[in-house]
């Protein structure tokens, strides 16, 4: 009886969960007459020219490579340097490491807001505005201490006698890091990476604020950007919408058993 109940709050808690992604995903192929209708409709008439025009009037595949680029070197610059940060705090007895440790999750809570002015006006000064490395330099600083925090988790989970071995044996430390300590830790760096990947893609504020030429903004700004003067294309919003949330689906989808492994490695001791 309590394995169909939790069953029960499961599947409750996971379509209300849906309910809004449902909606706008039939909202995607809506007419305008079936998304102004009153009262609303259900089903749709399956109507393809939103995805038409979010495409090819709104410029939506422009957005999306923008984004495949922000967010991939964003994930790969913070993961290269999070991995040597957190290997360094895992592995040598820092005196005030957990110090450190505590600073990087209280920033990693800081709201944007707070460091919006200094951010801007920083990458102003380096003419890094309106450029994909000025971007990328705001995410990294986002990313990095959520990377560093589960990664420094991870690491400290990880034998220390195969390491050792391989330092006997003639292996120098960074052979060893990338030899012996990343493959093991592979599980881990998925994750962080899958994590700081979802984070980049759907990062709207600092987004707003630093790109605003359409030849260099991502996806978040892009779609928010589709109202014109005195319209809203709901339409054409829902299926961009639709678009910029299938990617994340199929990688949460495809390595959901990487991402629960990784994230639940470093709460069992042994």
């Amino acid at each position: 009886m309590r394995k169909i109940i939790f069953l029960g709050w499961v599947v409750a808690i996971a379509a209300f969960s849906l309910i809004p992604f449902l909606w706008f995903l039939l909202t995607s192929w809506k007419s305008p007459i079936e998304i102004s209708s009153i009262p609303p409709v259900l089903l749709p008439s399956f109507h393809w020219d939103n995805y038409r025009s979010a495409i090819e009037d709104h410029g939506l595949l422009r957005y999306i490579a923008n984004s495949a680029i922000v967010a991939g070197a964003t994930t790969a610059i913070s993961i290269f340097v999070a991995s040597l940060a957190a290997y360094a705090l895992a592995r040598f007895n820092f005196r005030w490491g957990w110090v450190y440790l505590m600073l990087l999750l209280a920033l990693s809570m800081f709201p944007q807001i707070a460091i919006a002015g200094p951010v801007w006006r920083l990458l102003s000064s380096l003419g890094w505005l309106n450029s994909y490395h000025g971007i990328v330099a705001a995410y990294i600083s986002l990313s990095l201490p959520f990377a560093i925090w589960v990664l420094t988790t991870f690491f400290k989970e990880l034998p220390h006698d195969i390491e050792e071995a391989a330092l006997i044996d003639g292996c120098t430390r960074w052979q060893a890091l990338r030899l012996v300590v990343l493959p093991l830790a592979a599980p881990g760096l998925f994750t962080a990476a899958i994590l700081v990947f979802i984070h980049a893609w759907n990062e709207f504020f600092f987004a707003l604020i630093i790109l605003t030429y359409p030849a260099v903004q991502t996806l978040p700004v892009g779609i928010a950007l589709f109202p014109g003067e005195y319209t809203m294309p709901w339409g054409e919003i829902a299926a961009a919408s639709t678009i910029a949330t299938l990617p994340l689906v199929a990688l949460t989808l495809i390595f959901q058993r990487r991402i629960v492994q990784g994230l639940s490695a470093g709460a069992v001791k042994g």
